[in-house]
């Protein structure tokens, strides 16, 4: 049997707090996009888009918050996502060490460029 992994809680030596604020039509289609981020000094700037995952851990599952404004160029939005893919990919990388599927990742993230006629 292998050796138990115990973890304790350390007590939290700083908060930091990231504020998204999104200005709705009446049919609560978003308009506006701002957020801020004190510690990273970000305030109040403005953006197009926000794709935000939170990962639950009781359910072991992901939330999610999409959002974009309404202006959002669609040549915009492919281009968000795909530097959001790539980013993701190292991201995944330097989370799980996982070389090979990080390249397979980024690999894909190639594809996604050259089908959307991307410019790099």
């Amino acid at each position: 049997m292998q050796g138990i992994t115990t973890y304790t809680k350390m007590a939290v030596a700083h908060k930091s707090k990231i504020e998204f604020e999104i200005g709705l039509d009446e049919n609560k289609v978003p308009e506006t996009i701002s957020w801020s981020a004190e510690d990273g000094g970000i305030d109040n700037t403005e953006s197009k888009a926000v794709l935000l995952s939170i990962w639950d851990p009781k359910k072991k599952d992901t939330l999610r918050i999409d959002l974009w404004t309404k202006d959002m160029p669609v040549d915009e939005m492919k281009q968000f996502f795909h530097q959001t893919l790539v980013s993701m990919s190292h991201s995944f990388e330097r989370a799980t060490n996982d070389e090979k599927m990080g390249a397979t990742m980024r690999d894909f993230c190639d594809y996604f460029a050259e089908k959307l006629e991307l410019q790099k």
